[in-house]
């Protein structure tokens, strides 16, 4: 199809070779308008100096076609207004210089998302935030596709027009696609699950606990959001995660008031199974005969002194079980 990307396979040489031959040109040319000015006369001088600075001319047009291209670098060619192809082969070359090259990078690149707030599941608000690692994949899609470009020459309109300032500008550009996208689908995502297991009724997922399918549905729905721009997701993670300032109080008491619910569940477990295996001894061994009054009784203390939070006092009673 005609809006994919493709290898460029115009005509390159080897930039070394090619820039020795130009300054061999841009000497003889300087040379021929010297020879004309001083030693020559008439229409050898008249023809010197013509051919010396179309020389010069010319060869400065041809300086226009030298292309330095880093690991991890590419270049988009474009020959009048038409996609070309990509050029991604490292090293200094020389290409037709009526080709317009624009220069993109390949690398990897981080986004540190600062935490946004968001309605969970359930509706409360709560901060969250992601690291996202991404790069270009497809350069046609990257340039063609959204309007990078152009956001990235309307920032560098003030600038003095350095080819590297207009690349950094141009992945400035990109990076805030990327941004604004991964936001979208972060509020999207962080919107289908609640906070933790405290505020939904079923044990789905939860955000606080299913960290792994989270990240994987985040770094899908971002990957499928920058499809569009040519731009590969390699991962995406959430980094932070809290309640938002005007309910953070609450929750941490209400987290708190589960947590010892939750204890105290547990301790009147272990002393029911406690006092009914003392029960069940005492019968056993036949130790003492208790009527159900004084089985009530003894439940009751042992109950008070296995859930207290303060140490027992004992009372002895000396006499009550012989009357």
């Amino acid at each position: 199809m005609e809006n994919q990307e493709f290898g460029f396979a115009g005509k390159t040489l080897n930039g070394i070779a090619m820039l020795i031959l130009n300054l061999f040109v841009y000497i003889v040319g300087i040379a021929l308008i010297v020879l004309a000015c001083t030693v020559w006369s008439g229409n050898v001088a008249a023809a010197a100096g013509v051919g010396g600075a179309l020389l010069i001319i010319a060869n400065f047009f041809v300086s226009c076609g030298f292309v330095l291209v880093e690991p991890g670098e590419a270049r988009v060619m474009m020959f009048f207004g038409k996609y070309r192809g990509t050029f991604t082969r490292a090293g200094y070359f020389w290409v037709n210089p009526f080709l317009s090259v624009k220069k993109l990078s390949l690398r990897a690149r981080n986004l540190d998302a600062e935490p946004i707030k968001v309605n969970d599941k359930t509706g409360n608000p709560v901060m969250i935030g992601m690291v996202l690692v991404w790069k270009l994949k497809d350069t046609y899609k990257a340039m063609f596709e959204i309007d990078a470009q152009t956001m990235a020459e309307s920032k560098a309109a003030a600038n003095v027009g350095a080819a590297a300032a207009k690349t950094a500008t141009i992945m400035n550009a990109f990076e805030m696609f990327v941004r604004i996208q991964a936001d979208a689908a972060l509020r999207q995502v962080a919107g289908q699950y609640a906070y933790d297991d405290g505020e939904q009724e079923d044990s789905g997922l939860t955000l606080r606990g299913g960290s792994e399918e989270i990240n994987k549905e985040l770094e899908q729905k971002i990957d499928e959001r920058l499809d569009m721009a040519g731009i590969e997701v390699i991962e995406a993670r959430i980094n932070y995660l809290a309640y938002a300032p005007e309910i953070a109080a609450v929750m941490l008491r209400r987290q708190q008031a589960t947590a010892v619910i939750a204890a105290r569940e547990k301790i009147v477990e272990g002393a029911v199974s406690m006092v009914k295996m003392a029960l069940d001894k005492l019968a056993d061994e036949d130790i003492v005969d208790l009527d159900e009054e004084k089985k009530a009784a003894m439940v009751s203390n042992l109950l008070v002194v296995l859930c207290g939070d303060d140490t027992a006092q004992p009372v002895i009673n000396t006499g009550t079980l012989n009357h």
